[in-house]
C-alpha cells in the first residue's frame, strides 16, 4: 500500500490544508514529497511543509544545492503518482496545453506516472467554458480529478470549485491504490454488538461500534473480494456492493455465521459479542424497586470457538479480534491457540484514543509467526493492513501446501 507520492502545491487559498494533507497521508505509510509554486509559497510556507512531510521542499526550476542532491528529470521518475492539491485553473490550463515553464509543470511533462488533480477555484472559474475544455483534454490522458466538492468559497460565493477536505482526498486515494488482490476470495465479517435481553426495555451490552468491523468489509470490497458483513445493532450505514444481515443476540449472529459459513475463504470475527445473556428474560418490564436485583446470567456460545471447531470441506482462513485492558499480548495468544484460529487482531481499549467511538486503532497482530504492530492510524487503514496480511497469510499456506515433502 505504501507509494510514492509528488505532492503540487499551487496559489489557492485551499493550500491552507494542505499540512493536514501530508499528515494523513504519511499515517497511510505513504512517503511524500512536496513541489510549492512561487504562487502557493504565499499560503503556505516552505518550512511547515518541510516539518510535516519530513523531506526537503522543491520550489525553483534551477536550483544548485537541489540538482546536487536531485535533479528534477530524477525527481520526475521518483514518484508512483503526482497529486497536485489544490490545483488552480491556472495550472490546470497550463497542463492541458503542455507548458513546462515551473519546476511543477516540468516534473508532470517529463514524468509518465499517473496524474492525480484536486480542483480549487471560484464557482465562476470552474464552470468557465475554458476550464470545462482543459478539463476534458487531461481526463482524455487518463489524469483523474478528485472533486471539486460544493460549499462556501473564499470569496463569499457558494458552488462547485471547493477542493475537497484532506481525508476526503485520502480515501480516494486510497481506492485508487488498492489493487483487486482478493479478487474470488469470499470473505465473511461480523461486527458491532450483541444485545441480550433483561426484559423488554433493558439489554446487555458493550461499547463495540462497529466501525472497525464496516472498515473491514469496504476495505475488502474495494480489494476485489465477494462480502458478506453480519452486524449487531449499530449506527452506521452499510456498504454497498455487500449481502449484509442485521441480528440483534448472540444467538442470531451465531445462526447467521452457521448459514453463511460454508464456501467461504475469510471468516473475520470482530463482532464485540456478549459473553453472557439472562437465564430467564423478564416477559414484563422489571419494576424498579429499593430492593437489589440479581440477574442469573448464563455464557453465550463463542461463535468464533464454534466455526473453528466445524467439520467443514474447506477451512475458511480464521482472524478474531481481541478487546483486551491489561497483559494485553498475554491474553489475546491464549485465546488464539486455545480456539485454533489463524490470526489474533488485539488492541488496548483501556486507551480512550483507540478503538471503540474511536474513528483511529492501534493494533497487534498474533499469528504462529512472530507478532505484527500496526501503528495507531485510521480504522481504514488499519483494515487495508489487516486484509493484506490475510492475503499474504494464505498464499504463504498454499504454497507451502504445494511444496513437496
Amino acid at each position: 500500500m505504501k507509494k510514492r507520492i509528488l505532492l503540487g502545491i499551487t496559489g489557492s487559498i485551499a493550500a491552507y490544508k494542505t499540512p493536514e494533507l501530508i499528515r494523513k497521508l504519511k499515517e497511510q505509510h505513504h512517503d511524500v514529497r512536496v513541489v510549492l509554486t512561487s504562487c502557493g509559497k504565499a499560503f503556505v510556507t516552505p518550512l511547515t511543509l518541510q516539518a510535516v512531510s519530513q523531506h526537503k521542499v522543491y520550489e525553483e526550476l534551477v536550483d544548485a544545492e537541489a540538482e546536487a542532491a536531485m535533479s528534477h528529470i530524477d525527481l520526475a521518475r521518483w514518484p508512483e503518482c503526482i497529486l497536485i492539491a489544490p490545483a488552480t485553473a491556472h495550472v490546470i490550463a497550463k497542463l492541458a496545453h503542455g507548458f513546462a515553464d515551473d519546476l511543477l509543470s516540468t516534473l508532470c511533462l517529463a514524468s509518465n506516472t499517473r496524474l492525480i488533480i484536486a480542483p480549487a477555484m471560484n464557482q465562476a472559474m470552474w464552470s468557465n467554458r475554458a476550464t470545462r475544455d482543459n478539463v476534458a483534454k487531461l481526463k482524455e490522458r487518463d489524469c483523474l480529478f478528485i472533486g471539486p466538492g460544493e460549499g462556501s468559497q473564499a470569496c463569499g460565493e457558494f458552488g462547485l470549485g471547493r477542493m475537497l477536505e484532506p481525508q476526503e482526498i485520502v480515501d480516494v486515494l486510497s481506492k485508487v491504490f488498492i489493487k483487486p488482490y482478493l479478487q474470488n476470495q469470499r470473505i465473511l465479517i461480523t461486527a458491532g454488538q450483541t444485545q441480550e435481553c433483561i426484559d423488554p426495555v433493558r439489554y446487555l451490552s458493550n461499547r463495540s461500534s462497529g466501525k472497525m468491523g464496516f472498515a473491514l468489509a469496504q476495505a475488502a470490497i474495494e480489494a476485489g473480494a465477494e462480502v458478506t458483513l453480519i452486524s449487531g445493532p449499530v449506527a452506521l450505514t452499510p456498504p454497498k456492493k455487500l449481502k449484509f444481515i442485521p441480528v440483534k443476540t448472540a444467538a442470531e449472529m451465531l445462526a447467521a455465521v452457521e448459514r453463511e459459513i460454508s464456501q467461504q475463504t475469510i471468516f473475520i470475527s470482530t463482532a464485540a459479542v456478549a459473553d453472557y445473556q439472562v437465564v430467564n428474560p423478564a416477559l414484563q418490564k422489571i419494576k424498579k424497586s429499593s430492593a437489589p436485583l440479581t440477574l442469573q446470567l448464563k455464557p453465550t456460545v463463542d461463535i468464533l470457538a464454534t466455526v473453528s471447531q466445524m467439520n467443514l470441506e474447506a477451512r475458511p482462513l480464521l482472524i478474531g479480534f481481541a478487546a483486551e485492558t491489561e497483559y494485553t499480548l498475554k491474553f489475546a495468544e491464549e485465546k488464539r491457540r486455545s480456539k485454533n484460529i489463524d490470526l489474533m487482531v488485539v488492541n488496548d481499549v483501556s486507551q480512550t484514543d483507540i478503538g471503540f467511538d474511536s474513528d483511529k486503532n492501534e493494533v497487534t497482530v498474533l499469528s504462529s509467526d512472530v507478532p505484527i504492530h500496526l501503528a495507531c492510524a485510521s480504522k481504514q487503514s488499519i483494515a487495508q493492513q489487516l486484509l493484506q496480511i490475510a492475503a499474504n497469510r494464505m498464499l504463504s499456506t498454499k504454497k507451502n501446501a504445494n511444496t513437496p515433502l
